[in-house]
């Protein structure tokens, strides 16, 4: 019989919100799949939890998930831990329960502490809706696009970054969203937590004064949907009548069901649609 896989979170800066679930099932299972051995020992150290660390990261998530995969399938549990909050979230782990769901092996999660979830409940912006992006892509052409993708998002969006790379990643997302409310959060749950509500623009001048440290999570406000209506009203403006009556009528549209959606994309009554393409007729 297969053995459990255990998503065990771990706390993402104050020791106290490890859970006693945690902490037993740590000493429970056969092994513990940990990001950094060096970083987990002193946690597992505190909890005094002795079981047999090995390592699981971004570098060998694939051949190592196929080791672990074995050993589960032996019959052995594990527990997959990161060096703080969930695994799986931004996280190799995503790889070893994709692999464990392939083969049939049980998988189990044991909430707890996620940095983006506790950045977004501190934010104040609205949390009805969002949206995770983790940290943009180092390659220029995808984070082009992610960028892109980003500016017309509705959703409240979180994001990660380094302190290394704030300010540039500020810049990136002015120009992308234009100015955008943002609330900046570091070091949560530890003693000099910080939560910074603000602007792109104003965020951007003070950390250009400021030098950014310890690890951020941004959470963004989405563009309203006032402001979306307004571009696609432009957008489709951009068009004559005709052309965007051809458009529908292109894609097997008849007359009226056209001139029915074009007054709906240009937010005017059907009969001013009407009235111009009859005066531009006679």
């Amino acid at each position: 019989m297969a053995g459990t896989l255990f998503l065990c979170a771990t706390p993402i800066g104050n020791l106290g919100d490890m859970t006693p679930r945690v902490v037993e099932t740590l000493r429970n299972v056969d092994v513990i799949a940990a990001e950094d051995t060096r970083n987990s020992i002193k946690l597992l150290n505190h909890f005094e939890i002795h079981t047999p660390m090995t390592s699981y990261h971004e570098y060998n998530k694939v051949e190592k998930a196929k080791q672990l995969v074995g050993q589960l399938l032996s019959g052995q549990d594990i527990a997959l831990i990161t060096d703080a909050g969930t695994p799986a979230i931004s996280d190799p782990g995503e790889v070893l329960v994709r692999m464990c769901h392939e083969n049939d092996i049980c998988v189990t999660s044991l909430p707890g502490a996620a940095a983006c979830i506790t950045a977004l409940t501190l934010s104040g912006l609205s949390t009805r809706r969002f949206c995770f992006e983790g940290f943009l892509p180092s390659d220029k052409k995808e984070k082009r696009l992610v960028l892109e993708e980003l500016a017309s998002e509705s959703r409240t969006m979180i994001l990660y970054e380094a302190p290394h790379h704030l300010v540039r990643t500020l810049e990136e997302l002015y120009a992308a969203l234009g100015e955008r409310k943002i609330t900046l959060c570091r070091e949560l749950t530890k003693k000099f937590e910080t939560v910074m509500p603000t602007t792109l623009e104003k965020a951007l001048k003070y950390y250009e004064e400021e030098e950014p440290r310890g690890e951020y999570v941004l959470v963004i406000e989405g563009k309203s949907r006032e402001e979306k209506r307004e571009e696609e009203i432009a957008s489709w403006q951009s068009l004559s009548i005709e052309e965007h009556m051809a458009f529908y009528e292109n894609q097997g549209m008849d007359n009226k069901a056209a001139m029915k959606q074009v007054a709906k994309d240009r937010g005017v009554g059907k009969r001013e649609i009407y009235q111009q393409l009859h005066v531009k007729e006679v």
